[in-house]
């Protein structure tokens, strides 16, 4: 079991970070329409510091797996016509490198499932059982598990290795296992010995309600999250934070909750401005439902009033995941391709696959890469 959150990990002068004191006090301005006003105006006053603090070294995203998940969750319900009722998401793993604020070179990996853990998350272990029982059911596994990449397999594709990196993060907990990248003193069932660090002496950031809720599961998360993930994981291996943070310049890790109390998402300032990367949403569509052309989707943004169209598998707090979804809206600049997009790139994102049409992205970026990623920084 990990250490009280207290005691884990918790000096983000000891990793080069700061806190940002623009977010200060918003999540509890009270009523909710005040506080999502204060979201959206203490995003802008950010934004403005972010950029002129300035760019990440480099960035690169490779795909590392396609998995099943429901249409319902993927649109809050918006989608009006028949489909099958499973589409394809696409993880990505992000390889980010930076200056920390004392200076120092940084190497951060974003995203970095592994798949075989995944697995294991109760919603996914129940879903491939379902499958397994239905007929035709080998065959639509076929249609919506894909592997490209295993995490490690990335860093050689990108020229580095497990040494090289400094820190790890996920957005949020759900269907990932700690141990898978941290390593662990205990033997996982079904294997035959301890899992060794996947990143070396690599620490994972993450926000301290998302640790505690991997400590302590409520019935209503249980699905989403894997059991033991902790077990006989270092606890020196993680560093905690509450709120807000910059790691240097040009690269952040917002609190967005909502989707989960922990849910954090990537900002990182490039040659081509600001991308922000979470699991808010699955497409673009989700944070621009008035350009979808996803059946449903903007019509949910036309009837609702609302500006965004949730990634809805665990609502923990819907209006929380609006305002956050808006926070994320704010900081994101136009894309240079075609600027009514925003630079906004799920964490994992909705296959473009002709197969799963109608839902299909309306517009997809298909990954990012700025500058050189180096090896041997430290």
């Amino acid at each position: 079991m990990v250490q009280s959150a207290e005691r884990a990990g918790t000096d983000l002068a000891g990793i080069g970070a700061r806190p940002i004191p623009e977010f200060d006090g918003v999540h509890d301005v009270w009523p909710r329409g005040e506080r999502l006003a204060a979201v959206r105006r203490a995003a802008a006053a950010y934004k403005v510091r972010f950029k002129a603090q300035g760019q990440v070294r480099a960035v690169k995203s490779v795909d590392i797996a396609a998995a099943p998940y429901p249409v319902s969750f993927a649109f809050h319900g918006a989608v009006s016509v028949p489909t099958l009722p499973l589409i394809s998401m696409i993880n990505r793993m992000l390889v980010v490198q930076y200056d920390d604020w004392d200076g120092r070179p940084r190497t951060l990996v974003f995203e970095p499932t592994v798949p075989d853990g995944s697995a294991e998350a109760p919603f996914y272990r129940n879903l491939q059982r379902l499958m397994a029982k239905v007929p035709g059911g080998h065959l639509l596994e076929k249609v919506v598990l894909r592997y490209y990449n295993e995490p490690g397999d990335v860093l050689a594709k990108v020229g580095l290795t497990a040494g090289d990196i400094d820190f790890c993060t996920f957005d949020h907990l759900h269907v990932q296992d700690p141990r898978m990248i941290l390593g662990s003193t205990e033997v996982i069932k079904g294997e035959t010995e301890p899992r060794r660090p996947l990143f070396g002496n690599a620490r994972m950031l993450v926000h301290r309600r998302e640790l505690a809720t991997l400590q302590s599961l409520h019935p209503m998360q249980w699905a989403w999250y894997v059991e033991g993930g902790l077990g006989g994981v270092d606890p020196a291996k993680f560093v905690t934070f509450d709120g807000d943070i910059e790691l240097g310049p040009g690269v952040a890790l917002l609190w967005t909750p909502g989707h989960t109390d922990g849910n954090h998402s990537l900002v990182i300032n490039t040659p081509d401005g600001v991308w922000v990367s979470s699991e808010n949403g699955i497409s673009l569509d989700n944070w621009q439902p008035e350009l979808s052309k996803i059946p449903g989707v903007r019509r949910y943004h036309e009837q609702f009033g609302r500006e965004i169209c949730p990634n809805a598998n665990t609502l923990e707090d819907s209006l929380d995941q609006y305002d956050s979804m808006v926070k994320e809206k704010t900081l994101a600049d136009p894309c240079k391709r075609d600027p009514r997009w925003l630079q906004i790139l799920p964490s994992t994102e909705l296959a473009p696959w002709k197969r799963f049409w109608p839902v299909v992205p309306t517009y997809v970026h298909g990954g990012i890469a700025y500058g050189e990623i180096k090896a041997g920084l430290r």
